[in-house]
């Protein structure tokens, strides 16, 4: 699978996966885990380690036929993970795979902390100036329009709850939260006015620019030399991408920010039923839409999730031009369960 320097002017996608149920991931994870544990006790970032940050739920597949449909004038697709390709991907000219082995140093391997591995995401070669950035479980939900997300200035989404004005990083608090406090010590020591706004950035698809991406490892070289020191999420360090540098692009003119209240879905909420309910009626009319697993230990076919699978492939039944032609075992097992 080759890259895309030759997508001129199109604005490419980058997602990050992995199989947290590949019996040698699982393996290498688990022996990796055991020796940073011991060597860093007490710095693990809450749900840093969770069986839900990293099981495949099937819904990459999904996400790229939302992608095939509401973004059809797509760049070049780069998929970053460790030494695994989904089985069910179609090998074509438009869809890279980039391993770990093939953007970090080797030094650094392996590496469990999305933190980490996303610092490094604006060195993938042949990657465009603009591209997104897409956990696999953020989905376009409606046509996207890229004068919206890449205008005069990049469009960045927060939230509109306000969290608490801490002063240092905090232990039993949330890598999101973390990076915002980050976000505020950095910045403020740089720029004596700059004024914080503690609300966070909400799970969306990320509008990015390479050139500002290398323009701030520069500014912060120091930042992104203790991410990329991290082989599992500690709240001692918390992620760049997801609070810093929008921060940062909204501090330099590339972006602008809007307050909103995205369709956030949470498998382990008591609402997730309705949630998901909600995603069914309003399907291709949100610009995007989010589907975090916070189910966390439970087994793969429980239940809250393999609802999930079923509402996906009520959405979006028509197999993309990513996917060989095989059948979606999660939904196999739902239907099974019904």
């Amino acid at each position: 699978m080759h890259g895309g320097q030759n997508n001129e002017g199109k604005i490419d996608i980058v997602y990050l996966w992995v199989d947290g149920a590949d019996p040698h991931w699982r393996k290498k994870h688990q022996q990796a885990y055991a020796r940073w544990a011991r060597q860093h006790p007490g710095t693990l970032a809450i749900y840093g380690n969770a069986a839900g940050r990293y099981r495949d739920n099937g819904e990459f597949m999904f996400n790229l036929r939302a992608l095939e449909k509401f973004f059809p004038d797509h760049g070049h697709v780069y998929i970053v993970t460790d030494n695994q390709v989904p089985a069910w991907l179609r090998r074509s000219e438009r869809v890279t795979i980039i391993d770990h082995r093939d953007l970090m140093p080797a030094a650094a391997l392996p590496v469990f902390d999305s933190g980490h591995i996303e610092s490094y995401l604006h060195h993938i070669p042949g990657l465009s100036e603009r591209f997104f950035y897409l956990n696999d479980d953020v989905f376009f939900g409606a046509n996207v329009d890229t004068d919206w997300w890449f205008g005069e200035r990049l469009m960045v989404l927060k939230e509109s709850l306000q969290r608490p004005d801490y002063a240092d990083l905090q232990v039993n608090e949330t890598a999101l939260v973390n990076g915002s406090i980050l976000s505020k010590n950095w910045l403020s020591a740089r720029d004596p006015a700059y004024a914080h706004d503690t609300r966070i950035f909400a799970h969306s698809p990320r509008p990015m620019l390479k050139s500002a991406m290398q323009e701030l490892e520069v500014l912060a070289a120091e930042l992104f030399s203790q991410v990329r020191s991290t082989v599992f999420r500690s709240w001692r360090v918390p992620p760049l991408l997801p609070d810093l540098v929008p921060r940062w692009m909204v501090a330099r003119g590339y972006a602008q920010q809007r307050i909103l209240d995205p369709l956030y879905i949470s498998t382990g909420d008591a609402q997730a039923e309705q949630q998901l309910s909600s995603l069914l009626t309003r399907f291709g009319q949100l610009p995007f839409f989010c589907i975090n697993d916070t189910c966390d230990e439970a087994e793969d076919d429980d239940l809250r999730l393999l609802r999930v699978a079923m509402t996906l492939e009520k959405l979006l039944p028509t197999p993309s031009s990513f996917e060989k032609a095989c059948r979606n075992e999660v939904v196999d097992l739902m239907a099974e369960a019904a």
